[in-house]
């Protein structure tokens, strides 16, 4: 699967970023030299840490059993030493239903290991970068 990201001509720098049937925006901030008609780019990597940790711990509590009825995620950033080498996430996890302790540590657990907390922590990323005609 592809996704592609396109230029909206009508806006300073708001993209329209199509992940197969779905659509949403990305842009700049203000401060940033766009409208903030959309999250940026470290607003998209952010989330899907945060959706992640979210679907992970869903998935396992139906297939554990485990009572979860509400989940919130809270992705906090510390961008401050990034040009160093150290990009912080602070990730907060609210989990409502009728749980034990044991089940609510069993499930940060679980959440501490999602497929993209793994991917931003373990895995070396190679990108390539190419022009098209």
């Amino acid at each position: 699967m592809a996704i592609t990201v396109v230029r909206d001509q009508t806006a300073l720098m708001r993209h329209e970023v199509r992940v197969g049937p779905h659509t949403f925006a990305a842009d700049a901030s203000i401060g940033d030299g766009g409208e903030g008609l959309g999250p940026n780019p470290h607003d998209l990597y952010d989330a899907a840490l945060g959706a992640c940790e979210s679907l992970t711990v869903l998935w396992y509590a139906n297939r554990k059993g485990i009572p979860v009825e509400n989940i919130e995620v809270t992705v906090e950033r510390d961008q401050s030493q990034e040009r160093t080498g150290i990009y912080r996430l602070r990730s907060k996890l609210k989990i409502g239903g009728k749980l034990t302790d044991a089940q609510r540590q069993e499930l940060l657990s679980v959440a501490s290991k999602c497929p993209i907390s793994k991917l931003m922590t373990s895995v070396q990323t190679m990108i390539e970068t190419s022009l098209v005609e």
